[in-house]
């Protein structure tokens, strides 16, 4: 098992990732779906010229994990 405290502060990153990008998308007229919210952050992800914290990459690269399974 890992570090509990870890596993939160991921968890709680990970939420307000897809959190924040479901309210943009909805400011946007988009429809939130799994699949296209995966895409904004791989997008995201892949855009180097940002800088991020590793809490904030690795949070963003489990909700892309986890939504490609749905």
């Amino acid at each position: 098992m890992g570090n509990r405290a870890k596993d939160d502060e991921l968890y709680q990153e990970m939420c307000r990732v897809v959190g924040k990008v479901v309210l943009e998308m909805r400011d946007l007229g988009q429809e939130p779906k799994h699949i296209v919210i995966a895409g904004v952050i791989r997008t995201a992800l892949a855009n180097k010229k940002t800088v991020r914290s590793e809490l904030n990459r690795e949070a963003m690269e489990q909700v892309v994990k986890a939504l490609a399974r749905s």
